[in-house]
Formats: C-alpha cells, structure tokens, sequence
C-alpha cells in the first residue's frame, strides 16, 4: 500500500447492508463481550489488562507513549492476530516477516501513522468482504486493515466510525422500523411455538422473527436453561439485523411474547406489531407437551445443572407447598411428574390468565410441528391476499 493511498472504508450503513460478508472486530475481548456486531468474530489486538494500560497511559502521560506501548505490544503479537484473520478468511498469509512490517507502518509515530492509513470511502465493494472494526473506526481498524492489504487480503475494508457508528445505525433500524401484516403464534407452555416457528422459517425462509433466538431465552421463569442470555445491546442489534433482511412476502410471523424476553425488553416496533397481529392458536395434547419440554430443558447435563437451580430458585421465591417437591423429582430422575406439576400449578394458569379476552383467528394443530408449518403456511398465504384485497377496496 503506497503511502498515498490511503485506506479504503465503507460506512457503517453499508457494511451491515452486506451479505456473504466476514466481520472482525478487533477490540479487547471484554469490549467484545460487552456487545459486537451480530455474526463478529472477536480478534483482540489487545487483551483488557493491556488496553487498561494503554488508556491509563493515553490519559496520564500522552497520546505518543500510549501509542509507543500498543505499537510493541501489537508488533510481538503480530503473527497471532495476522493468522487469526487469515483463518476466518480462509486466506494464506505470505512468508513474510509480520512483525517487521508491524514497525515499518509504524515507526514514525502516532500522526505519521494515521496520515498513512487515513481512511478512504470503497469506490467498488469486493466479493467476500471482510470488514473490520474497532470502537470509532481509528487507528486500530485502519492499520490492521492496511497491514492485510499489504499482505494481499485486498478484500479487507475499514468502517467508518467503527462499532459505535453500527450501534446507532442498528437502533435508528429499529426505531424507524414498519413491520408488514403480522401472525403471532399462541398456545400453552410446552406446544412447540418455537418448534413450528423454526420449521415455518425452513419451508418459507425470511416469514420469521425468532425473539427467543435472539435472547438466548425461551421467555419463561425457567427459560435460561440451557441457553446462553443475551445483553440487552446484543438483543437490539440482532433484532435490528433480521429486519434490515426484509419479508419478501409482506409478512412476519412470530410468537406470542410478553414485553420482556426473559430480562430484555421487545423493542417498541416489534411490540406494537405484536399487540396489533393477527392471533392463531396452537393446540396439541398434554403428554406431548410434555415430551416437548424435557427435550428442549433437559437436554444435556448441563441444562439439567441450570433447571436445577431456576427450580431452587422458584421453590425459594414462592414459598408454596406445591412447589417443595420440584427439585426432588428432577433430582430421582421423575422429569414427567416434574413436568406436569409445573404445567398444572405455574405456567397453565398463568398463561390462561394472560389471554383472557384475546380473539383468536384460526387453531392448529402443533403435534407434528412440519405438518403444522405447512397447514400454517397456507393459511397465512390465504389470509394475507384477502386482507390485500380489502385493503384496495375503494
């Protein structure tokens, strides 16, 4: 890369437009986990004690000796982060000397540097983009980007303004957000909501928003099990991600949900779409119900360890005599008793008390979760082309 031609860079608009495209995000694993891109793959060029120490320096002494210990620390590592890249990639690095080129791009200083690797807007987007980001799209993005490129990833493109430029680009998403005719899937606890969600997105791709996917949650006081919770930050952007994909066919279909999946709130939007869909119920027998909850909670043995203490925790919370022998039948392996204990005595009779009153248009079946996504699939398709009709009634 010649010392004028600068780096090129794609806004943060852009860069989440794409598909078929590699995110990096090159920021502290702490930063990393803290919130990132939906799909990024973290590849550090500081660790957090690290980065604390830069930052202590950048502020207590000057932007010169921050750069000075970064620019050692990044060089030593140079190999491990160029080799993490190349295997995201699937690109081969040059036998070339890593860290060598780390200090030419470099040796000149914090100014010099970011005069050689001042950012320039993409004229063509390459196939199979790779996109890195750092926090504001400074320094840390911009040379790595220019360090690849030199190395011939000419794929590899800088974002302006970085992940905080994406984060208010995916909120501004889902504010403006205008859902098409929305279907929300009701029934009791345990009918396979998400079973028939799951297989309606296989037959008829892009007709779903999977709220529970996106959580990491299955919307329940028990609903962690298992699962990996998202942040509230990671909920919006994976939301706000599905959307910008569209519904091709003017609909979306998505479960029933409170305001709250698990600890993070629906998005205003989505919620309102929710309130004002078109409401199906699904309806199967208890012994399935059954069936469908010990597969999806009890899965391995450590969702057995989490439903473990989400039952001591319920036990403890409601103080009731109904609910003492909830953890003793998990542990004596009396998981259908369990089971229908829980149906009976916490999640029926709350469920009945939270759909006093709503109209529902159509019921299915949900025992074979297949043949109800495509029963589902045809009425929607039914439904949607008369309320199309009526809607360009004069």
């Amino acid at each position: 890369m010649s010392a004028d031609e600068g780096v090129p860079t794609l806004s943060a608009s852009a860069a989440l437009a794409l598909r078929d495209t590699l995110w990096i995000d090159l920021r502290s694993p702490g930063e990393f986990a803290a919130d990132h891109v939906p799909g990024a793959h973290n590849v550090p060029l500081l660790d957090d004690e690290e980065r604390a120490l830069v930052g202590l320096l950048y502020r207590r002494e000057s932007p010169e000796a921050a750069f000075a210990v970064a620019r050692d620390r990044v060089r030593a590592s140079a190999e491990r982060i160029v080799g993490a890249i190349a295997a995201l990639a699937r690109w081969e690095v040059p036998q070339v000397d890593v860290a060598a080129l780390v200090e030419a791009l470099s040796r000149d200083g914090i100014a010099a540097m970011d005069r050689r690797v001042a950012g320039r807007s993409c004229a063509a987007v390459p196939e199979r983009p790779v996109v890195l980001c750092c926090w504001r799209g400074g320094l840390r993005s911009r040379s790595v980007t220019a360090l690849v490129r030199a190395l011939g990833l000419e794929r590899a493109v800088a974002v302006e303004g970085g992940y905080k430029r994406c984060r208010t680009e995916l909120l501004a998403r889902l504010s403006g957000f205008t859902p098409p005719q929305t279907y929300v899937l009701h029934g009791l606890t345990g009918v396979g909501k998400t079973l028939v969600l799951r297989a309606l997105e296989r037959i008829r791709p892009h007709w779903t928003l999977d709220l529970e996917l996106e959580a990491g949650h299955r919307s329940s006081l028990l609903g962690s099990a298992g699962l990996r919770p998202a942040s509230q930050k990671q909920f919006e952007n994976r939301v706000a991600q599905r959307i910008a994909r569209g519904f091709p066919r003017g609909v979306m279909v998505v479960e029933g949900e409170s305001r709250k999946v698990g600890d993070v709130i629906v998005p205003s939007a989505v919620w309102r779409a929710l309130d004002a869909g078109v409401h199906l119920d699904l309806v199967t027998g208890q012994e399935r119900r059954i069936d469908v909850l010990i597969e999806d909670y009890l899965a391995t043995q450590e969702s057995r360890l989490q439903l473990r203490e989400s039952l001591r925790a319920l036990t403890e919370r409601i103080a009731d005599e109904w609910a003492a022998p909830l953890v003793p039948l998990l542990d004596t392996g009396r998981e259908r008793e369990l089971v229908a204990l829980l149906l009976e005595r916490w999640y029926d009779p709350r469920y009945r008390h939270s759909q006093q009153g709503r109209r529902f248009e159509a019921s299915f079946d949900s025992t074979d979760p297949d043949r109800c996504a495509h029963e589902l699939a045809e009425w929607i398709v039914r439904d949607a082309a008369g309320r199309s009709l009526d809607s360009a009634q004069p």
